[in-house]
């Protein structure tokens, strides 16, 4: 359980039944996909969203550390990589199933910005899919304020900036997704009924990168405002 402050006033739990992602939802993302090895794409545009799960208890707040998974002592990667993915969120406000795209705006409670952390071998190389790589404890931070659908006036047209310990490394447009938040809601709720509080990752710019103990990660998106959150690797000393 996450609580968050709304802008206008208020605070709001942030509690989900499911949160689902979208992955490769940027042409520039799609770009540079083969160099972060995602497993079974190539460069060309998906033809259908591509979805996936992360799981509840991955979500922090801002300010929390973003904690690199002790299991990872038990593989031998050559190069072991964690990256962070700055993000736009959407909190679903009330439940919907089959939702036409021009009424997806009915069922938006509000927005902040997110970091879809993965860790990359385990997404790559695990035999179900992304699902583990995405879910550890604390690969999802949220924050800092949540901005009610009301009064975000274009969504679609918002600035996202990523900063590792002050360096600008991803800066994109929500004008740039492959799929629109109007779309992203329909084909969601086409596959799985949405209830109040479920939220739905769209999908992160190019510019991922490995994050590493010591690190600053920072969030920015236009409105929002920005979400920062420490690295930690608790093997490190």
């Amino acid at each position: 359980m996450l609580n968050l402050p709304c802008a206008g006033g208020g605070t709001y739990t942030v509690e989900p039944e499911k949160i689902i992602a979208l992955g490769l939802n940027y042409h520039d993302h799609i770009q540079e996909s083969l160099s972060v090895k995602v497993q079974g794409f190539g460069t060309d545009v998906p033809p259908e969203p591509v979805l996936f799960p992360k799981l509840p208890s991955s979500i922090i707040g801002p300010g929390e550390a973003i904690r690199l998974p002790r299991i990872l002592e038990d593989y031998s990667f050559q190069e072991e990589r964690t990256d962070y993915e700055g993000e736009l969120a959407i909190i679903i406000g009330r439940e919907g199933c089959d939702i036409p795209p021009s009424r997806a705006g009915e069922y938006i409670f509000g927005f902040t910005c997110a970091n879809d952390v993965s860790q990359r071998n385990l997404q790559n190389g695990d035999r179900s899919g992304w699902f583990r790589g995405k879910s550890f404890d604390t690969f999802l931070p949220l924050g800092p304020r949540i901005v009610p659908a009301g009064e975000m006036p274009n969504p679609q047209d918002l600035e996202i900036i990523t900063r590792r310990n002050g360096q600008v490394v991803q800066k994109g447009s929500t004008a740039r997704m492959i799929t629109p938040i109007g779309e992203i809601i329909s084909f969601v709720s086409r596959n799985f009924t949405l209830r109040e509080g479920d939220i739905i990752l769209t999908g992160t710019p190019a510019g991922v990168g490995p994050l590493a103990h010591g690190d600053v990660i920072e969030v920015e998106i236009q409105g929002i405002g920005v979400l920062q959150n420490p690295v930690l690797d608790p093997r490190c000393p």
